[in-house]
């Protein structure tokens, strides 16, 4: 039996299964430096996750590594760099999770611009027939703003088709027959928008990009949706243009230091904040665990990755 190290749990069904078919090590359940001091001349796999990832140090420390498995799409937490290094491919799962991020992405606009939570709380606070909840936004004939149209972008881009949204987008490069209007510009970008879409891949080319001078672009109608990682907007420059109407609204499934929201975000009327759920639905999480198992399976018996990153 291969010997894999798993670096954070994930559901029953697929600690159960990987337990069945490998020896696997949970980390978390273990006192870690005793166990890598055990173990760690016979590790041959990292199971790990976009939230857990895997650090050089750790590489560095498995001699017999031959591969790593990610549950996710993201891979900003592993040192991808590190691993190649070492000739040790990674895997992600990409694809699999397109349609729920976008789906939540599109449920975050929706919600911002109608104030759908808020008003909820609202009723349930007995509110109704006593005070006036303030007026919304229309979705349906706005600008909708993208900033990285990959394959979740793309599947942004789609579902607003069903509200005649205008589509323009940001990437670095523009896309070679792409149906929509390519920004070169961020700042540009984001004043033409009413809606502003992260959807980017994070890491150290993206951190912070979306600052103070893009949010004042976006300006005090804009609404800014992150459903990619935190580490993309500057969230304290975030909380000042919210507190000082400089934002219009923020609809948020992601946070620089998850599960950590920053506090102000907490009492803001007009911010939306899941707790980064956009995979978070049966059929897509089973999806995802399938093409992770499919990954490991393919790599030790033909020593290729599906979908290397």
């Amino acid at each position: 039996m291969t010997c894999i190290l798993q670096l954070g749990p994930l559901s029953e069904r697929f600690n159960r299964t990987l337990a069945a078919e490998h020896e696997v090590l949970p980390i978390w359940q273990a006192d870690a430096e005793a166990l890598l001091a055990e173990h760690a001349q016979r590790i041959e796999v990292v199971v790990t996750s976009a939230r857990f990832g895997c650090s050089a140090a750790l590489i560095e420390r498995l001699p017999r590594l031959r591969a790593i498995c990610s549950f996710g799409v993201g891979y900003d937490s592993i040192d991808v760099a590190a691993a190649r290094a070492c000739g040790i491919p990674v895997s992600n799962t990409p694809d699999v999770l397109n349609d729920c991020v976008a789906d939540l992405a599109f449920g975050l606009l929706i919600d911002c611009a109608r104030q759908m939570s808020r008003a909820d709380r609202f009723v349930r606070d007995g509110n109704w027939g006593r005070a006036q909840l303030p007026l919304g936004h229309r979705v349906s004939g706005k600008r909708l703003g993208i900033l990285g149209l990959g394959r979740i972008g793309a599947a942004i881009a789609r579902r607003s088709s069903g509200f005649e949204m205008q589509v323009r987008y940001h990437n670095r490069r523009p896309l070679a027959g792409c149906d929509y209007a390519y920004e070169a510009s961020l700042h540009e970008l984001a004043r033409w928008s009413d809606f502003l879409v992260v959807a980017c891949p994070g890491g150290e080319n993206t951190r912070n990009l979306v600052d103070r001078s893009v949010m004042d672009a976006l300006g005090s109608q804009g609404v800014l949706i992150n459903v990619s990682r935190g580490s993309v907007i500057d969230e304290p420059a975030l909380v000042s243009a919210l507190q000082e109407g400089r934002l219009g609204g923020a609809g948020l499934d992601v946070y620089v230091h998850e599960p950590q929201v920053p506090p102000a975000l907490l009492e803001m009327p007009n911010v939306v904040l899941l707790p980064h759920i956009g995979s978070a639905t049966e059929e897509t999480r089973l999806a995802m665990e399938e093409l992770l198992f499919d990954n490991l399976r393919s790599f030790l018996e033909r020593g290729e990755m599906l979908t290397a990153v």
